[in-house]
């Protein structure tokens, strides 16, 4: 397989002690991600949604383990407050991601499923994956720390 159309079926599950009103809301409001999640550089909105955020467009700017950036538009195709949020992303990669969050008790339980073709040729296994778990892991450790709430499970 060419590396440079590398694709990935990558899920990342994090457990909270913390509402889950508390989790969506910072979970939806990505422009704030760079203040508690340290992989990402910049969150720019290029086109509002609809009442519930469907249509919006973002643009990401991330830093990755490894000495490069990616940046790619994001378009939410699915709002369902407070339980799930789908996008497309286009550009650097492509493909869709799923935000779906649930709760029992005191936690909340977060889960991303990240569908997405790489394009440029250091993304390929097990490099991306490697990176993309330390992403992941940083930021559900951010989160935590931004809520003042426990991670229980990253």
């Amino acid at each position: 397989m060419n590396a440079a159309r590398a694709s990935f079926s990558l899920v990342t599950a994090w457990e909270l002690e913390a509402p889950l009103e508390r989790v969506w809301d910072a979970i939806y409001r990505a422009e704030d991600w760079p203040r508690w999640w340290p992989y990402v550089e910049r969150v720019v909105k290029l086109q509002e949604g609809d009442g519930n955020g469907v249509g919006a467009v973002r643009r990401l700017t991330w830093r990755t383990r490894l000495p490069y950036r990616i940046t790619f538009d994001t378009r939410a195709t699915r709002v369902e407050k407070p339980f799930r949020l789908e996008g497309e992303a286009m550009g650097e990669l492509a493909g869709t991601g799923r935000w779906t969050l649930s709760h029992s008790g005191t936690v909340t339980t977060v889960r991303y499923e990240w569908n997405v073709r790489a394009t440029k040729p250091w993304m390929a296994r097990p490099v991306f994956e490697w990176n993309h778990n330390g992403v992941m892991r940083a930021g559900g450790e951010g989160l935590a720390r931004h809520l003042g709430a426990r991670l229980v499970q990253a």
